[in-house]
């Protein structure tokens, strides 16, 4: 596999110890509610992003639950958020030895100081160490081409200031064959696919996999759609703990209908294993 193309071996952040790791950072105000101030460092246009969001409530069940690892994860996007101060109240539901079971909202501020809740989750935690080793499956890794031969941000032109700031702080390489919208020719397939990491070379972990869910483009920009596509639910699922190296994300949509589309994510790791999926419910702005 090719090496993430981001920063030396010296250089190269580690979990823990990461700008994603301070981002997602949650001070415990009491047992069950935590402040944060969400960082404008995830943000696509004004809005902060729903995988940003995603992990930052997994990082706070992970400390209210006694399991550590997001086994499933259902989110549910309210109103968008913003940077700055936030709060995450946390409520275990069920705890047993295999799992353990809890909710989370992130509440923000509105002009008059009363409280907006913006996105609440359920989730079901566990140890992705425990698991069999048994695996039985028809699901394959996407094809993409050597990173090398792919396109990031930094391959076209020079953003408007303020747009993606999240494009900074990702190691983001397209598949060419899902790049026609860039070009102004989509292909209309809905399809997705990209190397990914965190810029300072950090590696993935159960909480950054819910980023790399729903850190690409929209697949509505390949279908012919621009212009924000909100998050309206999304389930993520982990299936083991990701070895080292860059992951590979496909995502497609089959049908757009009503003005809402689905997105069908998979997320693969260096060893060739399924890591992650997940589906979306997203609205898109059709023209009229």
């Amino acid at each position: 596999m090719p090496e993430a193309a981001s920063a030396t071996t010296a250089q190269r952040a580690t979990i823990g110890d990461s700008e994603f790791d301070r981002d997602t950072a949650l001070t415990r105000r009491e047992p069950g509610v935590y402040d944060i101030d969400l960082s404008a460092g995830w943000t696509i246009i004004s809005a902060v992003n729903g995988g940003y969001l995603l992990a930052v409530l997994g990082r706070a069940l992970a400390d209210a639950l006694p399991h550590a690892d997001p086994f499933t994860i259902s989110a549910h996007y309210l109103t968008a958020s913003q940077p700055g101060p936030a709060v995450v109240r946390t409520d275990v539901v069920r705890t047993g030895r295999t799992l353990s079971t809890g909710q989370a909202s992130l509440f923000q501020y509105d002009e008059q100081g009363r409280e907006v809740e913006r996105i609440r989750v359920l989730a079901s935690y566990g140890d992705l160490d425990s698991l069999p080793d048994d695996v039985r499956t028809t699901a394959k890794p996407p094809v993409i081409p050597p990173m090398e031969h792919c396109f990031g941000p930094e391959d076209g032109p020079a953003p408007v200031d303020g747009s993606s700031a999240i494009a900074d702080r990702l190691m983001l390489k397209l598949d060419p064959a899902t790049l026609g919208w860039a070009l102004g020719q989509p292909s209309g397939r809905g399809e997705m696919r990209a190397w990914f990491g965190l810029a300072d070379g950090r590696d993935a972990d159960p909480l950054s996999l819910l980023l790399a869910v729903d850190a690409l483009p929209p697949t509505a920009f390949e279908i012919g759609i621009s212009g924000w596509v909100p998050t309206v639910e999304l389930t993520a699922h982990i299936r083991c703990r990701p070895a080292p190296g860059p992951l590979r994300v496909s995502i497609t949509t089959r049908n757009l209908a009503g003005g809402f589309l689905e997105e069908d994510a998979e997320v693969w790791d260096s060893a060739d294993r399924l890591v992650a999926q997940s589906r979306q419910l997203a609205r898109v702005r059709l023209a009229r």
